[in-house]
């Protein structure tokens, strides 16, 4: 009964912040007449206000701002669209936009180990197709404690990568974005008590992700032991 309501538990924390965030995003998607232009102009007007030498495009690989080029990324509904979810999502990119003007350190960082993370996790990824073949042979049993060195140190550098996200992703939705949209009066009252939800709901995926790199990292920790 105990590992059913930890499964349970496990199930809830990995799956019901991407079902929350879905809903929400969803249900603040409709488009609204009132609103003084779509989440692409908002996004164009926000660049040029605070000088940003940034770019703005079309993306089909979800919403996000890439440091590398110096560029917001928007999906179709979000550029396009004329809703509350578009409008936010798109102040919360041209956030990360600002941070990367301002040269944030958090921001720089989690773009330096995102890219070694990745390539780490290209070797990890070898390890893991060799070790079986490794485990069959006795001379390679050091090499194979290499190999899951190697497994482990992947882990390690996903978890910093989530846990150094965090608090990027708040600063960029809540002292950016929530502010310029109060301050600026692109949204009402009514419509700003609903943005917070947007933004909230959004930040749980990134407080899932860090759970989850904390889970796998404990248990290859119990099997190493």
């Amino acid at each position: 009964m105990i590992w059913l309501i930890l499964l349970l538990l496990l199930v809830a924390v990995v799956a019901g912040p991407g079902i929350w965030v879905k809903a929400v995003l969803k249900r603040y998607s409709v488009r609204l007449d009132y609103l003084p232009g779509t989440g692409g102009e908002l996004a164009r007007h926000l660049i040029n206000r605070f000088e940003l030498k940034a770019g703005l495009e079309e993306t089909l690989q979800g919403d996000h701002f890439d440091p590398s080029d110096n560029i917001v990324r928007l999906k179709q509904e979000h550029l396009q669209g004329q809703s509350l979810t578009a409008v936010v999502v798109a102040a919360h990119e041209v956030g990360h936009a600002i941070q990367f003007h301002q040269r944030d350190w958090r921001l720089l960082l989690r773009s330096k180990l995102a890219l070694l993370a990745a390539m780490v996790q290209k070797l990890a990824q070898i390890a893991i197709m060799l070790m079986p073949i490794l485990s069959l042979i006795p001379a390679t049993a050091i090499l194979g404690r290499g190999l899951f060195l190697v497994i482990i140190v992947s882990i390690v550098f996903n978890l910093l990568v989530h846990l150094i996200t965090l608090p990027v992703e708040f600063d960029a939705s809540f002292n950016k974005a929530l502010p310029i949209l109060q301050k600026g009066e692109y949204l009402n009252q009514s419509d700003l008590t609903k943005a917070r939800k947007i933004l909230r709901a959004c930040a749980l995926t990134y407080v899932s992700s860090a759970v989850m790199g904390l889970l796998n990292l404990s248990t290859l920790f119990r099997r190493i032991r």
